[in-house]
């Protein structure tokens, strides 16, 4: 049985044959970053290798003098003999699934991903291939995204509502990524809009990939405030006075989940794939075998197995070290 182009150890996903490692756990020679987000991108590692629009917001979170290669998607590099190129994974803004050519095997890592376009990001492209590393963040059957135009339009009347009755509208989201998306997706004829600074930080990178997101406001009268959900915001939301709080996360789409967090509503607004997409996304590469990755691992597993698909659970790795200013969030998006 010939040896697997990569394999999961305990830094990471590590292709042997080109030396390098995807999303490594801790700091590695070199090492291929699918994306900005703490739980792929973490510091330490002596070389880096990421698409040219995620290499600002890297240095943002790791550092303004980390040594990083900065790619274009489809652009091949060779790597000891493995051909490596980079391919859109629609989940955030530089985002990107990674495909490895050796010796005729086709690899595909998919990072995190969603398939639904939206226009913060570069938007998912499949990619052919023999094996493909999937994830399941939301792979159940019971994750199925409602259309991201109609879960803006509820964001919206809820931000009318709340301004009807004289309240403050706060409405929690990761900050890299899906703060970024809320921003351009809200209606801004509603009010203004305030951005918190953890989220703001991030900005200018989309400026530089030639996005422009909305002017926001320091002005809170009428305004939807968009924030990273913290664990010390009860003291931050008391200055705001009377506030109606909402949650962005495919999390949400869980019957009761919003009323569990303390939350008064959740829009299930999520940067991941659910179940369709996974499923669609599995056929459209044409691979044989699948790995899978994060969350439901299991239960995709089985439906693949089921039907004939080689699949297999890999292995997640250690939790990130995160930085100071991740650690003043949670991990939910």
């Amino acid at each position: 049985m010939a040896e697997a182009l990569i394999q999961h150890t305990e830094r990471g996903l590590y292709c042997a044959a080109g030396d390098f490692y995807i999303d490594p756990t801790r700091g590695v020679d070199r090492a291929v970053i699918t994306h900005a987000h703490s739980d792929h991108a973490r510091g330490g590692s002596r070389r880096y290798l990421a698409v040219r629009t995620c290499v600002p917001l890297l240095r943002e979170r790791l550092g303004a003098r980390i040594a990083v290669e900065a790619l274009e998607f489809g652009r091949p590099i060779h790597l000891n003999g493995v051909r490596l190129s980079l391919h859109p994974a629609g989940h955030i803004l530089g985002s990107a699934q990674v495909r490895v050519e050796h010796r005729g095997a086709v690899w595909v890592v998919s990072g995190d991903y969603k398939t639904e376009p939206d226009a913060t990001c570069e938007s998912f492209e499949p990619v052919r291939c023999h094996t493909f590393i999937t994830e399941a963040t939301f792979g159940m059957p019971s994750y199925r995204w409602e259309p991201q135009a109609k879960l803006f339009e509820d964001i919206n009347n809820w931000w009318r509502e709340n301004q009807r009755r004289g309240r403050a509208s706060v409405l929690f989201g990761y900050a890299l990524g899906k703060a970024q998306r809320l921003l351009a997706g809200v209606d801004g004829s509603v009010g203004p809009i305030v951005l918190h600074p953890l989220a703001q930080r991030y900005v200018r990178a989309y400026e530089l990939a030639g996005m422009r997101l909305p002017r926001t406001s320091h002005q809170r009268d009428r305004a939807l405030v968009i924030a990273p959900p913290m664990p010390t915001w009860a003291p931050w939301l008391r200055k705001l006075g009377d506030a109606s709080v909402a949650f962005a996360s495919g999390w949400m789409l869980a019957r009761g989940a919003a009323q569990r967090r303390g939350f008064d509503r959740g829009f299930a607004l999520s940067d991941h794939v659910d179940w369709d997409g996974i499923i669609a996304t599995v056929r459209a590469t044409g691979a044989e075998s699948v790995g899978v990755t994060h969350g439901s691992a299991a239960t995709l597993v089985r439906w693949l197995r089921r039907n004939s698909w080689n699949a297999w659970p890999v292995e997640p790795g250690r939790r990130a070290q995160r930085t100071r200013a991740d650690k003043t969030q949670m991990t939910l998006f």
